[in-house]
C-alpha cells in the first residue's frame, strides 16, 4: 500500500478539495471525539488534512510523499507504520486513526500498538466508513482507486478489536448522511451510529494494570 499511496498521493489529497463539505463534516465529527487538550498522535497521518487543523502534535505514515504533504501543512509528520510505531510506552494522551484502519495490513496490531503508546486513561479515536452504512455499501459495490484496496469494518468489528486491546467507555459520533459529492453544506455530527456513512468511535485505555 505504501507504493500505491506514493504513486497516487496527489489524487488522494485532491479528494478533500473536490468533496470539501464531506471533508469538513468529517472534521467536525472527529473534533467531537478528540480530547480538548493533551499530547496526541495520528496514525496514518496522510497529507495532514486532519492533524493540521486539529492541532495533533505528531503524525506517522509509511508514505514518503504523504509525509511531505503533511509537513507542508505544519504537521510534525514522520515516516512510520501503525504496526511498529517507534515511540516508548505511555507516550501520548490520545491516538487518532482517521480513515486509516481499512488500509493497514494488521488492524489488530495497529490498535494494540496504539494502546501501548497511550498513557493509562488515554483515549483512542478511530474514524471509519461504516461497512453497513449506505456509503460503505456504495464503495464496496462501486469501488474507487483508493477504496478498491480497502478492507471495510462495521462498528461492532472495531469495538471488538478495541475491547481485545482493553479499551472501554466507548463513544460514537456520525456524519455524512448524503453522498459526499452531493453535499453543499457541513453536516453536523450526531451521537450514535447507524445513519451516517462516517463514524468516529472513541475509547479509553484501562487506567490500571
Amino acid at each position: 500500500m505504501t507504493d500505491f499511496f506514493d504513486k497516487h498521493y496527489q489524487e488522494y489529497d485532491e479528494w478533500y478539495d473536490r468533496n470539501r463539505y464531506a471533508y469538513l463534516s468529517e472534521l467536525e465529527a472527529v473534533k467531537k471525539g478528540l480530547p480538548k487538550k493533551g499530547y496526541g498522535l495520528e496514525v496514518g497521518v496522510g497529507s495532514g488534512r486532519f492533524a493540521g487543523p486539529l492541532g495533533v502534535d505528531v503524525g506517522i505514515d509509511p508514505s514518503k510523499k504523504m509525509v511531505e504533504l503533511a509537513r507542508g501543512r505544519g504537521v510534525d509528520a514522520r515516516l512510520g507504520s501503525g504496526e511498529e510505531p517507534s515511540f516508548k510506552d505511555s507516550t501520548f494522551d490520545y491516538v487518532a486513526i482517521i480513515v486509516t484502519l481499512c488500509f493497514v495490513l494488521d488492524p489488530e496490531k495497529v490498535i494494540a500498538e496504539s494502546a501501548r503508546v497511550l498513557k493509562p486513561g488515554g483515549k483512542i479515536i478511530i474514524g471509519i466508513i461504516d461497512k453497513e452504512s449506505f456509503l460503505g455499501k456504495f464503495y464496496r459495490k462501486k469501488g474507487s482507486i483508493f477504496y478498491g484496496h480497502a478492507r471495510f469494518f462495521d462498528i461492532e468489528e472495531v469495538v471488538q478489536m478495541l475491547k481485545t486491546a482493553e479499551f472501554s467507555k466507548f463513544s460514537y459520533y456520525q456524519t455524512i448522511f448524503h453522498h459526499p459529492d452531493k453535499l453543499n453544506t457541513i453536516e453536523k455530527p450526531l451521537k450514535g451510529f447507524g445513519k451516517g456513512g462516517f463514524v468516529v468511535i472513541g475509547g479509553e485505555k484501562r487506567s490500571t494494570p
